[in-house]
């Protein structure tokens, strides 16, 4: 009988020069990932509470999708003469704010949780308010004001996962780039409509 060489993947592989010390035994990575195989995308590496980070993003997600609402409710009730322009933003603004949610929500998902759209809890666990407003200038300023608290929850957010979660990280710090563009709209609006 004679032998057969194992297949590739359980040849022994040296670490590429100048990689000593950085990546990890690959036959180690590969034992672990098989072992934790029903945990998806959380692999042992991982190492952040996961039931923190999610009950961080349901908190996000709630924050979304408050200002989702709050976007489409004043496109539908601003009046006034600059009423179409900031109508247009405040629906870009709100579409945006959605795609948001998702992705957070599809991050909820990766981590092993359940997205939280329990309508009756979602003000609570929003870090922005829902201010209906009372006419333009309030709206935008209730607007300008969620997205503010919105930056700042995302920075803490941020330095919270830092190094130890990049997939995450990444996403956040993309929505921190939204919601500080959204900011700057809503400071300039607010200077274009004046005291209207």
């Amino acid at each position: 009988m004679s032998s057969q060489p194992a297949p590739p993947s359980q040849h022994p592989r040296p670490a590429p020069a100048g990689t000593a010390g950085f990546v990890s035994d690959v036959a180690a990575i590969r034992e672990r990932a098989r072992r934790t195989m029903d945990e998806g995308a959380v692999t042992p590496s991982y190492d952040l509470d996961t039931r923190t980070v999610v009950a961080l993003l349901n908190e996000a997600l709630a924050t979304e999708v408050v200002c989702t609402l709050r976007y489409r409710r004043h496109y539908y009730c601003a009046e006034g003469i600059h009423s179409e322009s900031v109508k247009s933003e405040f629906m870009a603004h709100a579409v945006q704010e959605l795609a948001h949610a998702d992705r957070i929500a599809e991050r909820i998902v990766q981590l092993g949780g359940r997205p939280d759209f329990t309508p009756w809890t979602l003000a609570q666990r929003s870090h922005a308010e829902y201010v209906e407003g009372d006419g333009l200038r309030s709206m935008i300023e209730a607007n300008l004001l969620a997205e503010r608290i919105a930056i700042e929850s995302y920075r803490e957010m941020i330095r919270f996962v830092g190094e130890h979660d990049p997939t995450t990280r990444r996403m956040l710090e993309d929505v921190l780039a939204d919601e500080e563009e959204h900011a700057d709209d809503m400071s300039s609006l607010l200077k274009r409509v004046g005291s209207v």
